[in-house]
Order: structure tokens, then C-alpha cells, then sequence
């Protein structure tokens, strides 16, 4: 029997609502996650994508992580993985990183046995660069498998039919490829699911922290086992382990005629707020709310963070509509409308850190460009258009790859986005699933990454 924990979507580094304490929630995740393997003492821990929140963690992210990876090899089980699309970059992963310090295995087209499982990988892939891919897992020479194995599973991230959200074919992905899976472990949507397809067991593991505050369900991981005396999909077992995290405290409030404010605290008082998420969501014919009051009692009464949501349409003397609430939400919106070059994102993640200092930003933006130019002039072209509909706004949507005007757009993200460089609050209901990167995954020198060895 082979026995494998499957996880994903860790989203290391995420500082949600800009909270300290969210960002740590996320390592601590990944930390239990990993605790929980080396006690089970599972055969291997197969991670889809999205390790990391973006492509630039910092250091407490990097070196928490490698902690968490050196404890899982000290007690020899064995970390394969593929590149999601928030980690993946134009040159090496940090995967790689992870592989050259014997940490880490990077999923492909050559499997990697454990046991007599037979494990592939399916790094993120544009959807405009999908027609190409051929599927192709042919074994090489120089394999490291020596015998045929009783069970072959591929390890992807994306969004998949038959799953909400989808835009990747999985008929397409078994028909077309060159091997018989028998399993399918998938990241990517962060809601945990089951389905057959063709036979095949297709699963999602969900996310291991809320990046969302619509993600309701508690998180978790799949435990994945392998039945070598029974092969093809029948040998296949697939169980929904939850896993303990920060406590989110939904409550929606219907206001009748003549309620307000009053009405929404006596509810949010119903619950134990201490170090909660608080998410307050508010419906109904009742009288105008006035969100930061409520918010700020949720935090006189213990929660780490509220947000209030007034989901009416309320009638007032003025047209003037403000919300001080998602100012980068809003900003992100913007930016994928535009559908910039990666030159022009690259800026726009220069412009928008707040690791950069503001004395600095011009520098910063006139440096990353001209190496643009000098290293990477293919950054600068437009990227290939995507008819397909990339509208999808929901906790577990996928934004495109952006095409549009090439150096020129680069110009103006540094222009129109000066004056909003620092920090800003997220909104209750942020989609950071799947928020634009870069997500090239072409083969390239390690970079910033050799340094760090």
C-alpha cells in the first residue's frame, strides 16, 4: 500500500487584510500540514501549486518553509511538487531551489516512483499556450523506474472540469496523454471535491488557509492511498483530513423595516469573536448602516479583524458611492482590464510593494525595465490574446494571461500608479485564488535563486 498526503494552495506568504497575523496563519498551515505527515508517517507529501503567494516571498517565508521541508526529510518522506501559477516565473522556480538542496522532487514528464505509484507532473500552463501542449509522459532511457508500476497519477494545477470554474478540459488531458492515469491530484480550486472522469478518479485538495472570505468550508488535505495488489482506478482511495485553522465568524444579518445598527451588533454578539476573522454580511429592508462602527466593535469584543458587507442598495440624498474598503482590489481589476505586458506587471509589483521605499521606486522601475530590455525583450511584446472568458470573479476564479500594448503599457502602470504605492486594506470578500502572475514557465538560469545558495 502506498500512502500519500495531497495538498495544495498553501499560499505561503499571503498577508491577508494586511494582518501580521494572517500572514503567519498561512506558514502555520503548511507547517501543521507537514507535522501531520511525518506523525502518519506517509509515504510521500504531493504538493499541486501555489506553495507560495507570488513569485518574490520573503525571507521568514523562505526559511519557515525550508524548516518545514527539512523536518519532513529528516523523517525520509519524500516532498514531490509542481509550479502553480501565483510561484511560477520566467526563469527557475523556487521549487528548483528546493530540489537542488535535496528537499524536494519537481513533478514531470518522467515519474518519480514511490513504491509502485508511479507519480507525473502538469506545472501550470497559460490557457492561451494549451493548444500546444502535447501530453506527451513518455518514460526516458534513463528512467528511474525499473519495473511497470500498478498505479500512474498525475499531479496538476489549474481549474479542471468537471470542477466550478473550469476553463482546462480533463477528458482532453487523459485522452490525449501518453499514459493511463488511474488518479488525478489537482490544485489550484480551493474547494476540496471528488469526481470520475472517464473512470478516473479526479480530486481537489482545497486550500489549507481561507484566501477568501468566501470560502466557508473548513480547509483540509487528501490522504491518497494505492492498493499494489489492485491496480487501475478501483485501487485508488481518496479520504478528506481537515485541518485546524484560524477561526472565521460569518454572520449574516436580515434587517426588517425600523432595524439598524443595534440589530446587527445584537446578532454579531452571539458568537465568541476572540482572534476570529469576522465577516459580516448584511441584507434586508432595515435602515442605513454605517459599516465601521460595527467593524470596530467586533474589535473591542476580541475579533483580530472585521469586515462588514452591506449587500442593500440604500436609498441616500447624494449619488456619491466611496468605498475606502478594497482600494487594491480595485486597482488589480483595473490592471487586468488593461491587459498589460509582463514588463508592465513587473512594474506595477515594484510600484504597489511595500518593501520598496518610496525614494527608491524610481530607480527600482527604471532598473527592472532596462534589464527588460537588455535580458528579456520578449517581456516587452504583447502577449497572445485569449478569446476565452476570463470574467469570473468568484473565490476559486483564474484570470487570463494579459495582451496588450507592450513597453508602452509599462509607461503607464508607473504614471497612474505613483500615488498608490503602500499599504491599503483588503475588502471582506478579496479573490486572491487566482490573482494575475507571471506565469511563464519556460526553463531558465536560477537568477536571484543561486544567490540564495
Amino acid at each position: 500500500m502506498t500512502r500519500v498526503l495531497h495538498t495544495g494552495d498553501t499560499h505561503i506568504g499571503y498577508q491577508q487584510y494586511h494582518s501580521p497575523e494572517r500572514r503567519a496563519d498561512f506558514l502555520a498551515a503548511f507547517e501543521t500540514v507537514i507535522d501531520d505527515a511525518v506523525e502518519m508517517d506517509v509515504d510521500a507529501v504531493v504538493h499541486a501549486g501555489d506553495l507560495f503567494h507570488d513569485r518574490r516571498p520573503d525571507l521568514p517565508e523562505l526559511m519557515g518553509t525550508l524548516s518545514a521541508l527539512r523536518e519532513l526529510n529528516a523523517a525520509e518522506i519524500p516532498f514531490l511538487a509542481v509550479v502553480g501559477n501565483h510561484e511560477s516565473t520566467r526563469g527557475g522556480q523556487w521549487l528548483d531551489l528546493f530540489e537542488r538542496l535535496g528537499l524536494a522532487t519537481r513533478l514531470g514528464d518522467d515519474p518519480i516512483a514511490i513504491d509502485s505509484t508511479a507519480f507525473y507532473g502538469l506545472d501550470h500552463v497559460p490557457e492561451s499556450r494549451r493548444d500546444d501542449l502535447d501530453y506527451d509522459f513518455t518514460r526516458t532511457a534513463d528512467s528511474d523506474l525499473d519495473t511497470e508500476p500498478t498505479h500512474h497519477v498525475l499531479v496538476g494545477h489549474g481549474l479542471f472540469t468537471p470542477f466550478a470554474h473550469a476553463n482546462w478540459e480533463t477528458e482532453t488531458v487523459l485522452d490525449e496523454s501518453t499514459v493511463d492515469f488511474d488518479a488525478v491530484l489537482l490544485g489550484d480550486n480551493h474547494a476540496h471535491g471528488i469526481e470520475r472522469v472517464d473512470d478516473v478518479w479526479v480530486t481537489y485538495c482545497g486550500s489549507t488557509e481561507r484566501a477568501s472570505a468566501s470560502e466557508t468550508d473548513d480547509r483540509g488535505y487528501n490522504i491518497v492511498q494505492f492498493d499494489a495488489d489492485d491496480p487501475g482506478p478501483a485501487g485508488v482511495d481518496i479520504r478528506r483530513k481537515s485541518l485546524p485553522t484560524r477561526e472565521f465568524v460569518f454572520v449574516t444579518v436580515d434587517l426588517e423595516p425600523g432595524e439598524g445598527a443595534e440589530r446587527v451588533r445584537e446578532k454579531i454578539s452571539q458568537h465568541d469573536l476572540t482572534d476570529a476573522v469576522v465577516i459580516v454580511e448584511i441584507v434586508g429592508d432595515g435602515e442605513a448602516v454605517t459599516p465601521g462602527g460595527i467593524e470596530s466593535g467586533a474589535l473591542d469584543n476580541g475579533a483580530l479583524i472585521a469586515r462588514v458587507t452591506d449587500r442593500r442598495e440604500i436609498e441616500t440624498e447624494t449619488e456619491l458611492s466611496v468605498s475606502f474598503a478594497d482600494p487594491d482590489a480595485a486597482v488589480d481589476e483595473r490592471i487586468e482590464e488593461l491587459g498589460l505586458s509582463a514588463a508592465a506587471l513587473d512594474i506595477d509589483d515594484a510600484v504597489r510593494s511595500p518593501d520598496i521605499a518610496d525614494s527608491n521606486l524610481r530607480e527600482t522601475v527604471k532598473g527592472r525595465l532596462k534589464e527588460q530590455i537588455e535580458n528579456d525583450p520578449a517581456a516587452l511584446a504583447p502577449p497572445e490574446s485569449d478569446d476565452s472568458d476570463g470574467s469570473d470573479d468568484s473565490a476559486d476564479s483564474e484570470h487570463d494571461e494579459p495582451s496588450a500594448d507592450g513597453v508602452g503599457d509599462a509607461n503607464e502602470v508607473a504614471n497612474t500608479e505613483s500615488d498608490s504605492h503602500g499599504d491599503t486594506a483588503d475588502p471582506a470578500d478579496t479573490d486572491v485564488a487566482d490573482e494575475a502572475t507571471d506565469s511563464d514557465t519556460a526553463d531558465g538560469e536560477l537568477s536571484t535563486m543561486e544567490d540564495f545558495l
